[in-house]
């Protein structure tokens, strides 16, 4: 069985910053008796909102990515702090990043964003019936353009690369997986 393959000899935190703590394991390969170092980074849990206004838009979020050097169009997220629930944090990105607020929040699913390398995972939320309520509230260095897209086009933006982020694209796999199960058709409609 793989699972009884690898052997955790050792563990050290390597260093620690305030989005995540670089780890390096220790593992001893069986049978063979290998060993080598594989390194992770453990972070907190991320959550992703979609957020749906009563006329069918999706609030969206452009801003800069420093790993790409880009602007890109997204949903919005972020991390979910020491002992906060998921779905507050959730809500709590949502208001903070475009001045919305949603009538429903509901978890839609969640997803290990690169089990290869990290320990967290991020939660897709659905936030139903936003509207605006004017309280921004940005981190010192965020620059953020809320952006409304229809969710009938969310498939094309995706298609076109005009949305890349695999977190998003995830998000929005989980929304229309579950409107399928739930019977709605198409995945490019509203619930």
């Amino acid at each position: 069985m793989i699972e009884k393959s690898w052997r955790l000899l050792a563990s050290r935190s390597l260093s620690e910053h305030r989005i995540f703590t670089l780890h390096a394991d220790r593992y001893r390969l069986e049978p063979e008796g290998r060993e080598s170092d594989f390194f992770k980074l453990d972070a907190p849990d991320w959550i992703n909102v979609i957020p749906l206004t009563p006329d069918g838009n999706v609030v969206m979020v452009r801003q800069f990515r420093h790993g790409i050097r880009e602007v890109t169009l997204e949903i919005p997220g972020g991390m979910v702090d020491p002992g906060e629930d998921p779905q507050a944090a959730a809500a709590r990105e949502l208001e903070e990043e475009t001045g919305y607020v949603a009538a429903r929040v509901r978890q839609l699913g969640w997803v290990w964003p690169n089990p290869a390398i990290q320990t967290n995972r991020c939660y897709t939320f659905l936030a139903e019936d936003v509207v605006p309520d004017g309280k921004l509230a940005h981190d010192p260095y965020e620059r953020i353009e809320v952006v409304l897209r229809p969710l009938s086009e969310v498939a094309s933006l995706i298609q076109q690369g005009e949305i890349r982020h695999a977190l998003v694209v995830a998000a929005f796999a989980h929304l229309w997986t579950s409107e399928k199960a739930a019977g709605n058709t198409g995945g490019n409609s509203s619930s």
